[in-house]
């Protein structure tokens, strides 16, 4: 397989840098084929819809297949979803680990996808045994193995795909951001219907085999693109950096900066020009790592001979750059924990509801999923193609794009408003069970629809920008992390919610009293009180954002702009 190596952000600058390092006839190929751009990212789109295509139908039915295929307890459901969920998102620490420091992001998204591939397939059984529980959590289980290659690399390995030091590359790039939810979000809903249909009213087994179908064909359009594709040698692991970083500033840290000179060189060529971090005052502490407290700590050619002791300042400044995005990583896991509900309790709701339409269909549990992906859809093409538009002809100069700090204040309220709508569907929906004596409900499922239409505007808006936000505000050494660690977010949220659920259950399971979780059947217990805890758990996060995580948008004095997105653009080659 050909690859195009380059070490910068630019394709063209750097096949000239490396011009000594191509052959001539192999450098003739690489400009012919102009390499990156849009060429590129829709093979990585392609692979990135099939994939999750693959791994959503699964998740979107994962509930419903628990409950009638293995008659599990509806809290240890929530639990297994959960879980399962967070442990594919701590997997893509590992992830970017592995492509950072071996692999390369390319071929961890290849192996990813290959190891989603081999998910077995799930048995079916009324009253598991612990070899069947066995075969069910392996297969998941090798699907959180090939999440963690996939997820952390495949928004980094489409942002490596456009020249950034110009006004077009930078355009491009915030774009791909959306379409790159945009496009697989259209695939879901194109497929879903009918793969989530055949599971529950056709054949699980089927169900089960058309995304393994889909994820052949992903790991197949992914290799079409394969001499289109702008590729970057990994050039090691962050998280041994920020080991190193924090090691040397421990051991000197009876050091004083003042009148001490830091070890600062250009060891590589993606710290040249533009992609050197300027050294800022935050977080000085740190800055003692790089100090060169004796001369004996550089070899004759001046690099520091122990790295463990002597790290360099765009070491240090990486480190600065992952730590100055915590307060706005924290706001996002709150927002994520209103997303979880709606794929499990939110499907738990939808089971207990008339779901009828007409005299002979009814709505597969699954499909409700689907209208938070339609109205997360729907925003994004608005907002690119009717928003963006608009506002280029009303205001000639200045943002034509609306500010990540609103974008993210939007989608807390959302958050807010989707569990509080929620609640009242829930009370509503009880109500009506309890006044017929029914274990399903004869109110419609329609009933339900806004909170899941709520639930992917959240999405629309908080998580498009958070993700924007960590791929922005980080180094493009540290795209890769990035991309960890906003899935980590997503974990963190997956754990905190099913310790939530736990708590809330054992708190609540009192003799006497209504236990708002626990069971199979939810007109025993009191779900909507759940739903009004996590909402002022999202009044709680919009406080913590609006006074304190907003101003780590950007690192910039100037407060008038501090949360605007060209902004962040504009200062993504130099920090």
């Amino acid at each position: 397989m050909e690859e195009n190596v380059v070490n910068t952000n630019s394709s063209h600058s750097a096949l000239q840098l490396e011009h000594d390092q191509i052959p001539a006839k192999e450098e003739e190929e690489v400009s012919s084929r102009e390499a990156g751009g849009w060429r590129s990212i829709r093979y990585i789109i392609g692979n990135e819809s099939f994939e999750k295509l693959a791994s959503m139908s699964l998740i979107s039915n994962l509930t419903v297949y628990l409950l009638t295929n293995y008659n599990l307890n509806g809290i240890f459901v929530v639990n297994v979803v959960q879980i399962w969920n967070g442990s594919s998102n701590v997997a893509s620490i590992v992830g970017a680990f592995i492509s950072d420091a071996y692999l390369g992001r390319f071929k961890t998204l290849l192996y990813g996808s290959f190891a989603s591939l081999m998910d077995v397939q799930k048995p079916h059984c009324q009253h598991p045994k612990d070899w069947q529980l066995a075969v069910l959590f392996s297969g998941l289980g090798l699907l959180s193995i090939g999440a963690g290659g996939i997820r952390p690399c495949n928004i980094a390995f489409g942002a490596d795909q456009f020249d950034t030091n110009t006004e077009k590359g930078k355009g491009q790039l915030v774009s791909f951001f959306n379409w790159w939810y945009f496009t697989f979000t259209i695939a879901l809903v194109i497929a879903l219907t009918g793969v989530v249909y055949i599971q529950t009213n056709v054949s699980w087994t089927i169900g089960f085999a058309i995304p393994t179908m889909c994820l052949a064909f992903s790991i197949t359009i992914f290799l079409l693109g394969r001499k289109t594709y702008i590729y970057k040698k990994p050039q090691g692991s962050v998280f041994t950096d920020i080991a190193k970083v924090i090691s040397a500033a421990c051991r000197k840290r009876k050091l004083h900066l003042s009148d001490r000179t830091l070890y600062d060189p250009i060891s590589t060529l993606s710290e040249s020009e533009n992609n050197r971090l300027v050294k800022t005052d935050k977080f000085k502490f740190l800055d003692k790592a790089a100090i060169i407290a004796d001369p004996s700590e550089l070899n004759n050619e001046g690099i520091a001979k122990n790295g463990w002791r002597l790290c360099s300042m765009q070491q240090v400044e990486n480190l600065k750059c992952l730590l100055g995005i915590l307060p706005v990583w924290v706001t996002g896991i709150c927002c994520f924990i209103v997303m979880d509900q709606q794929n499990t309790f939110g499907v738990l709701q939808v089971i207990q509801t008339d779901r009828s339409i007409g005299s002979q269909f009814k709505v597969p549990p699954g499909w409700m999923n689907l209208f938070s992906m339609i109205a997360l859809s729907i925003w994004i093409y608005i907002y690119e193609c009717i928003y963006i538009p608009t506002m280029k002809r009303i205001k000639k100069k200045g943002t034509k794009r609306m500010s990540m700090g609103w974008r993210i204040r939007i989608g807390i309220i959302l958050s807010i408003l989707c569990m509080l709508v929620a609640a009242i569907a829930e009370k509503k929906r009880r109500d009506t069970a309890l006044k017929h004596g029914l274990f399903i409900s004869p109110v419609s499922f329609g009933l339900l629809l806004p909170q899941f239409a709520l639930s992917g505007l959240n999405e629309a808006f908080a998580a498009v920008a958070i993700m924007e936000f960590f791929t922005l505000q980080l180094p493009e050494s540290m795209r890769t992390v990035a991309g960890a660690v906003f899935f980590l977010s997503l974990s963190i949220a997956n754990y905190i919610g099913s310790l939530i659920v736990n708590v809330v259950d054992s708190a609540t399971s009192q003799k006497g009293k209504t236990p708002w979780l626990g069971g199979h059947d939810l007109n025993l217990v009191r779900l909507d009180y759940y739903y009004y805890l996590i909402a002022s758990l999202g009044v709680l996060n919009f406080i913590y954002f609006n006074f304190f995580a907003c101003h780590y948008l950007v690192s910039s004095k100037d407060t008038e702009v501090q949360d605007d997105e060209e902004k962040v653009l504009d200062m993504l080659g130099t920090r």
